[in-house]
């Protein structure tokens, strides 16, 4: 039997890339099985009915990405 899992998004906050098929690749927060929401990088479908794979990240783990997009992207 397969494992069922729930989401929430408890915040959007960017959208920051789009696919041919209408599928979204978002920076949301978002509560898995009634966790604290955490920080996630990940592709949605449409009116969020689906999801692939994604990257969860802790406030720390943010900010160390934060620190180093600074350094290797150049605005």
């Amino acid at each position: 039997m397969k494992k069922q899992f729930t989401s929430k998004i408890t915040r959007e906050i960017a959208v920051l890339s789009h696919n041919s098929n209408g599928w979204q690749l978002e920076l949301n927060e978002v509560a898995w099985n009634g966790a604290a929401p955490k920080l996630e990088i990940r592709r949605w479908a449409p009116n969020h009915e689906k999801c692939d794979r994604g990257v969860t990240l802790t406030s720390g783990e943010a900010r160390n990405l934060l620190t180093a997009l600074k350094k290797e992207v150049k605005a």
